[in-house]
């Protein structure tokens, strides 16, 4: 291959392996150019082991649906009332908020913790959205199953599609309001990783994070008989500056959970505690909510990991010209900090015969975050070269006899 163009680091960014500065914190980044060899790679640093009290934990990037810390993170459990996130997700986007939603009998004898709704009573949707998710109603999540898909065996039904959908590989819905359960399919369960990405994907919806950060709701019965205020229990919204819902959980046996969210300084981030205590433990969750995000936020900025377009010449057989430049477009930016070890490798062919096209798919680029490939970028062809014909033979030999 033709020696490539030598460009400064700054100009090429990633093309070298350097230090990059991210306020203060240095992520180690390195090329390897699979066709002509690779250079040096240096290693991250080893990332601290966090305190927790949960039996499985996850941090996320809300944006890339990176893994930013782990703990038994794919470990299966059961979940408790986070499942009301997908609940009401499921809710949002299959039924309209004015909908008026009559209580079964079924649903008023669900077990606590109870709105203690009674049979036949009605309520606009929107309300018990509130009473879902701020003060984990059983017997209202019943209802809304119900309401929305026939049954609370099929609603069940819409959840498990939905998470396919989102590919939750490791999570079965039973009930809509987590308590625990079991089937000939298995038990009603998640992982700490699934329900992470569940949470990135339901707080996209503006109505999902206005209902789970509401701090109390107040409503009627339609004949407006009966009146209720519900407050919310999310005790992470006064904890730190960007927080956002999502859903506490408990059951025996699933211990006390929790889902949060937080966005600060253009960062998203997911946390989530499954098993974190029993009674009468009930505050550990919020600790180690606090340690997981405080964790991100410390040591997780922006960071582009590429920006390119030229990359280098290859040659060409049998053209009008001898090399075409090839590239690939794109910006690839995320979360990263120092216990990151990002990699980039360039895999592409090493000539063209012509006549060759702009535009041309002729190799690949992988970039790795400690191993795993997180994006895959298109290496092409940037101009073109004609086949050569013999007017351009005869052009070139009266350049060489008549230079002038």
């Amino acid at each position: 291959m033709r020696e490539r163009k030598v460009r400064s680091c700054s100009a090429v960014p990633f093309f070298c392996v350097r230090m990059i500065p991210i306020r203060m914190i240095s992520v180690i980044v390195a090329a390897v150019i699979l066709v002509n060899g690779s250079v040096g790679v240096l290693a991250a640093q080893e990332k601290p082991q966090l305190q927790l009290n949960a039996l499985s934990a996850c941090l996320l990037d809300a944006d890339s649906g990176r893994v930013l810390y782990g703990k038994n993170e794919n470990d299966v459990r059961a979940m408790a009332s986070t499942t009301k996130i997908m609940t009401l997700i499921v809710i949002l986007e299959n039924a309209s908020l004015d909908d008026v939603v009559t209580i079964s009998k079924n649903a008023a004898i669900q077990p606590d913790v109870q709105l203690n709704v009674n049979t036949g009573e009605q309520y606009v949707l929107k309300d018990l959205l509130y009473s879902l998710m701020l003060e984990s109603h059983n017997d209202v999540a019943v209802a809304l199953a119900e309401h929305v898909g026939g049954s609370v065996e099929g609603f069940a039904g819409m959840m498990n599609e939905k998470a396919k959908e989102l590919g939750l590989d490791n999570t079965y819905f039973i009930t809509p309001n987590g308590l625990d359960a079991r089937d000939e399919h298995g038990m009603h369960s998640t992982t700490a990783v699934d329900l992470a990405r569940l949470a990135a994907y339901a707080i996209q919806n503006d109505t999902f994070v206005e209902i789970t950060n509401t701090r109390t709701h107040s409503f009627s019965e339609v004949n407006g008989k009966r009146s209720f205020t519900v407050n919310n229990k999310n005790q992470f919204l006064a904890m730190m500056d960007g927080a956002i819902g999502v859903k506490t959980g408990f059951t025996g046996e699933a211990g006390y959970c929790f889902v949060g969210a937080l966005k600060q300084d253009g960062r998203t981030f997911i946390s989530v505690v499954l098993g974190s205590g029993w009674p009468p433990n009930k505050t550990l969750k919020w600790k180690d909510t606090r340690t997981l995000m405080q964790f991100g936020v410390e040591n997780y900025f922006p960071q582009v990991i590429y920006e390119e377009h030229f990359l280098e010449e290859i040659p060409v057989e049998d053209g009008d010209r001898d090399f075409v430049e090839i590239g690939a477009e794109g910006k690839i930016s995320m979360l990263l900090s120092r216990y990151d070890d990002v990699k980039i490798y360039y895999e592409h062919v090493k000539k063209l015969t012509a006549p060759v096209f702009a535009n041309v798919t002729v190799g690949h680029i992988y970039i790795t975050v400690n191993g795993e490939v997180v994006e895959i970028l298109d290496i092409k062809t940037l101009e073109e070269s004609k086949e050569a014909v013999f007017l351009y033979y005869l052009r070139e030999t009266f350049n060489i006899f008549l230079p002038f």
